[in-house]
C-alpha cells in the first residue's frame, strides 16, 4: 500500500508536534497510565498464579465469589461483581472526564483534526468485530461476543512500551491516548446499547434525577467532596437496580465536568478531580478487577481450545488481525481522502506498530466478555483465556515491530526534549521567539570563548611537552619502550 503524497497547498500533516500544553498533558497522563499500568500487568500475573496452581486455585474461586453487601438495596454481590460493576465506574468516571477534556480542549474539539483518531478509532472496532463475526459463522459459533476484541486498554499498551523500553515520540504517544479515549467512547455504547436487557424505569429515573442534581450542584458551584461522594453512589446504585450497566453512571459524571479553564484558573475542575481520581481508578479499581476477571485456566487443553473454538478464535484473530488492520486502514484512509501527510520523521510502518499495539484489549475486553456470556461460565473463562492470549501475541508483534525503529524513535524523542537554554522549556517550541535564539547566541560566543582560551593554552604548552619528549628520547637512546 503506497501512503499518500499530496502537493498541493491544503495538504497538513498528520500527527504532527503538539502544542506546548497539550503535550505537557499527554505526557503526565501517560506517566500516570503506565504506572498503572505496571500494576495491572502485575495483578494479571497473580491472578493468573492464583487460579492455575493447584494448592491455591481453589481458594482463588471462593474468594471472588464472596458475597458482601446490603441485600435490601439490591446490592448483594460478589467481590468480582463489586470490582466489575464498582470499582470499574471510577475507570469510566476518569474516562468520562478524559473524553470531555478531549472535546472542550483536545484533539477532540477541532472537527479536522478529530478526523483522524475517530476513523482510526471506528474501524478499529468495526474491523475486529466484522473477523470475530465471520469467524463464528464459518464456524458455526456464537456471533455474541463480537465486540470482545474491540476494545483497546491503553494501561496495558503503555506497561509493555515501558518494560521494553522503547520511547515514543510524543505525535504517536498522543495518537495512541486520543485512540483510547475515542475507543473507550465507542465501548462505553456498546455496554449501555447491547448488554442491557430488562429495565427498572423506577431505578433509571432516580439515577436520572440523580444526574441532574450532580450537574445543577456543578454549575452552581457547590463545593465539598462529602456531597459529591455520597450523591455519586447513590446515582451508582440507582443505575446498577435499573438495568442498565453500573459503568455508564460513572462514564456520565464525568461528562458532566466541567473541563475548559476560566480566566485566573490553572486547571479546570475535571482537570483538578482528573488529576486526584486517576491514582484510585490506575493503580487501585483496575488491578482489584483484573486480580478477579484474569484468573482463568492456562492448561494446554484450555490453550488449545482458545485456538480450535470459532468463539475464542475469534477473539485473538480480532485482537491480532482485525485491530493492527482496521486501525492502520482507518488512518491510510483518513490521510488519503483529506489530502494529508505524515508528519516529518513518521512512516507508515510507525503507524503500524502503533496499531499493533492498540490489539492489547484487557480491561474493557475481559468485562464485555463477561457480559456476552454471562449464562456460560465456560464459555465466559475459555474468551478470558482468549482476550489474554490475544494481547500477548499483539504485545509480541508490536514489540518486534517498535523495536525495529527504536533507533528512530530515541532520536526524536530527544530534538522534542533538547532544553539548551534551561529555560524549561523544549528549544523545538522556540524556534519563532527572538530572545531564544539572543540566549542561544550569547551561550555559543561563551562557548566558543572557552574554546578560543583552551586553545590558546594548549598553544603555549606545546613546546614545553615537545622538550620534554625529546628530552626522553635521549636519555632512552632512542630506542623504543
Amino acid at each position: 500500500m503506497v501512503a499518500p503524497h499530496p502537493t498541493d497547498n491544503q495538504s497538513r500533516k498528520l500527527l504532527g508536534r503538539l502544542s506546548l500544553p497539550e503535550r505537557r498533558f499527554v505526557a503526565d497522563a501517560l506517566r500516570a497510565e503506565t504506572v498503572g499500568g505496571v500494576l495491572l500487568l502485575v495483578a494479571a500475573i497473580a491472578a493468573l498464579v492464583w487460579a492455575n496452581v493447584p494448592a491455591i486455585s481453589a481458594s482463588y474461586e471462593n474468594v471472588r465469589s464472596f458475597h458482601i453487601g446490603p441485600a435490601s438495596l439490591g446490592l448483594d454481590l460478589s467481590l468480582q461483581h463489586w470490582a466489575a460493576d464498582g470499582l470499574l465506574a471510577v475507570f469510566f468516571f476518569v474516562a468520562g472526564i478524559e473524553l470531555k477534556r478531549e472535546l472542550v480542549a483536545g484533539d477532540l474539539r477541532d472537527a479536522k483534526a478529530a478526523a483522524l483518531p475517530v476513523i482510526a478509532a471506528i474501524c478499529g472496532m468495526a474491523v475486529p468485530a466484522l473477523v470475530y463475526v465471520l469467524t463464528n459463522v464459518l464456524g458455526n459459533g456464537s456471533t455474541d461476543g463480537w465486540a470482545v476484541p474491540t476494545a483497546t486498554d491503553i494501561a496495558f499498551a503503555l506497561a509493555v512500551l515501558a518494560v521494553i523500553g522503547t520511547s515514543l515520540p510524543s505525535a504517536l504517544r498522543a495518537f495512541l491516548l486520543t485512540l483510547a479515549v475515542v475507543d473507550d467512547l465507542f465501548a462505553i455504547m456498546i455496554i449501555a446499547v447491547f448488554f442491557t436487557s430488562e429495565i427498572d424505569f423506577l431505578a433509571l429515573g432516580g439515577a436520572a434525577v440523580g444526574l441532574a442534581l450532580f450537574w445543577f450542584l456543578l454549575r452552581a458551584k457547590v463545593r465539598g467532596w462529602y456531597i459529591y461522594v455520597p450523591l455519586a453512589l447513590a446515582i451508582w446504585g440507582l443505575m446498577y437496580n435499573s438495568g442498565v450497566h453500573a459503568t455508564i453512571a460513572g462514564v456520565s459524571m464525568g461528562l458532566m465536568l466541567r473541563c475548559h479553564r476560566e480566566e485566573g484558573e490553572q486547571h479546570s475542575p475535571g482537570e483538578h478531580i482528573e488529576h486526584l481520581v486517576r491514582p484510585l481508578s490506575a493503580g487501585l479499581a483496575v488491578p482489584l478487577f483484573a486480580l478477579f476477571s484474569a484468573g482463568v485456566s492456562l492448561s494446554d487443553e484450555a490453550i488449545g481450545q482458545v485456538f480450535t473454538r470459532p468463539e475464542t478464535l475469534g477473539v485473538v484473530l480480532g485482537l491480532v488481525i482485525g485491530k493492527t488492520l482496521g486501525i492502520f486502514g482507518g488512518t491510510w484512509l483518513a490521510a488519503r481522502f483529506t489530502k494529508a501527510e505524515l508528519n516529518d520523521g513518521l512512516a507508515w510502518p510507525d503507524v503500524f506498530a502503533v496499531a499493533s499495539l492498540a490489539g492489547i484489549g484487557f480491561t474493557v475486553s475481559l468485562l464485555i466478555g463477561e457480559l456476552a456470556f454471562t449464562d456460560d461460565p465456560v464459555l465466559t473463562d475459555e474468551v478470558k483465556a482468549a482476550v489474554l492470549i490475544g494481547s500477548l501475541i499483539a504485545a509480541i508483534l508490536a514489540c518486534i515491530l517498535l523495536k525495529m525503529r527504536n533507533r528512530r524513535y530515541k532520536a526524536l524523542t530527544e530534538d522534542e526534549e533538547r532544553d539548551e537554554d534551561l529555560d524549561g522549556i523544549p528549544d523545538i517550541y522556540e524556534q519563532d521567539k527572538p530572545d531564544y535564539h539572543l540566549r542561544m547566541a550569547k551561550i555559543y560566543e561563551a562557548k566558543a570563548a572557552e574554546h578560543l582560551r583552551r586553545a590558546e593554552a594548549a598553544a603555549a604548552d606545546a613546546p614545553h611537552a615537545a622538550a620534554e619528549a625529546a628530552g626522553g628520547s635521549s636519555a632512552d637512546g632512542g630506542r623504543p619502550a
